[in-house]
């Protein structure tokens, strides 16, 4: 299944996207796609529904973020090993975790105001992990059962709030806006196999991110039983795991982010998003 979220910001309802191209309102079904509402047992039961016997959106407007809301937004840092080259690291032994405020969750085509001290704006695109149920010190080889779907992710970044503030990266990750997700939930059932998944972005019209997720250092199974060691993984928490090289940081000069610029993020069967940069 591909879920969505359709209509103004503040007011938006669930929908589901049928094979014929057309939205279908899912909102009787489930008011608000979040947390346990994409619970493993939950999405099975939506499984069973006729998407034509669901009303026709015929004018869904604005797409809304994926998920109304998610109770923790994980990151993964440098996992992919041309990313590593190009910032100049080593590849890490381990995971490298961090967070994401979840007050910057945005739709996939709203636009992205940066703040006048935002002098440092950057862009990369993730796959997204949607966890499905509660999930404590699984092993790599059951992790994958645990996740609902994915999600295409921009893990947007300020690199002078992250890098030369002080403190963790979550400051230079948490603008408002810095999280946009979708278009789509897509149920873990459609996407057989996370690893094999090509991913870009495009920034006005120019391709400067193209890759696949087997450049991964760490799969998505390793990522979810690694994290499961350290925390409990809930149902709705997005894990962004990773992007490519082809950022902003990476360029010889650096090239950053400013007003009029357009981001075009793709992850393979997970839809794209278009962002636009406003002042």
């Amino acid at each position: 299944m591909k879920l969505l979220r359709y209509g103004p910001k503040g007011s938006e309802r669930t929908g589901m996207l049928a094979k014929d191209g057309t939205i279908r309102d899912l909102s009787a079904h489930v008011p608000e796609l979040a947390g346990t509402a994409v619970a493993l047992h939950r999405l099975a039961a939506l499984k069973a529904l006729a998407p034509e016997a669901l009303p026709v959106v015929s004018s869904p407007g604005r797409l809304g973020p994926c998920l109304a809301w998610v109770p923790n937004f994980h990151c993964v840092g440098l996992n992919y090993s041309k990313h590593a080259a190009e910032t100049g690291m080593p590849e890490p032994a381990e995971p490298i975790l961090f967070s994401k405020a979840t007050s910057c969750v945005a739709g996939p085509q709203d636009p992205l105001r940066l703040p006048e001290a935002a002098k440092k704006g950057d862009w990369e695109v993730e796959l997204g992990v949607v966890i499905g149920t509660e999930v404590d010190n699984v092993s790599e080889e059951d992790a994958l059962a645990t996740v609902a779907g994915y999600c295409v992710v921009n893990d947007l970044s300020e690199r002078a709030f992250q890098m030369d503030r002080g403190g963790q990266w979550i400051k230079g990750k948490s603008l408002p806006g810095f999280g946009p997700i979708g278009p789509w939930f897509v149920t873990a059932d459609e996407v057989p196999d996370p690893q094999a998944l090509k991913l870009s972005l495009d920034l006005n019209g120019e391709r400067v991110q193209d890759s696949d997720t087997s450049d991964m250092i760490f799969g998505v199974a390793r990522i979810i039983s690694h994290m499961s060691q350290f925390m409990r993984l809930l149902p709705g928490d997005i894990i962004a795991t990773g992007t490519p090289s082809g950022v902003g940081l990476g360029m010889k000069p650096p090239r950053f982010l400013r007003p009029g610029d357009v981001m075009v993020a793709r992850v393979e069967g997970l839809g794209e998003q278009r962002t636009e940069v406003v002042a």
